[in-house]
């Protein structure tokens, strides 16, 4: 791992409370040094991305690095929010893993066809959990190299 690589922002999307929880405590459990913020749905995702509402201030909506998605949320669905951030040129290089209870085929195209980075199915368990937050952090945190976000109004 590259000691000078600064910790970047994971953003869940995802309605349900207790798998927003298991994440949280999968990410401590992981002993990831990245910040982890959770919003409940899409229409919650797009206000975080575009600063609006309750998300308006930048400090408390830093740019993420990754976001998580869930597929099957209430107000603005997973596949809605993933359209609109993967046509959106100041969104589009944000990393969306879904990580969904989905297995269905027609939902792991879509995604792909979206423009998903990565699709994943929750694991059952805490443990198996704990193991995909270990992988995800090997990989987009370790590996891969990410763009650096540009932010106008952080400077």
């Amino acid at each position: 791992m590259e000691p000078s690589r600064k910790p970047v922002t994971i953003l869940m999307a995802d309605d349900d409370e207790d798998d927003r929880e298991f994440a949280r405590s999968a990410m401590r459990e992981s002993r990831l040094a990245n910040e982890f913020r959770c919003v409940e749905d899409g229409e919650d995702l797009l206000d975080y991305l575009y600063r609006r509402g309750r998300h308006a201030n930048p400090k408390d909506s830093p740019r993420p690095g990754l976001i998580l998605l869930d597929l099957n949320m209430p107000r603005k669905d997973g596949r809605e929010a993933l359209r609109e951030i993967k046509s959106d040129p100041t969104l589009k290089h944000i990393p969306v893993v879904v990580l969904t209870t989905s297995k269905a085929e027609e939902d792991i195209l879509r995604s792909y066809n979206l423009g998903a980075n990565c699709f994943i199915t929750k694991p059952v368990s805490f443990e198996g959990l704990v193991d995909v937050v270990k992988v995800l952090d090997q990989h987009w945190f370790q590996i891969v190299e990410l763009p650096r976000p540009h932010v106008p109004d952080e400077a």
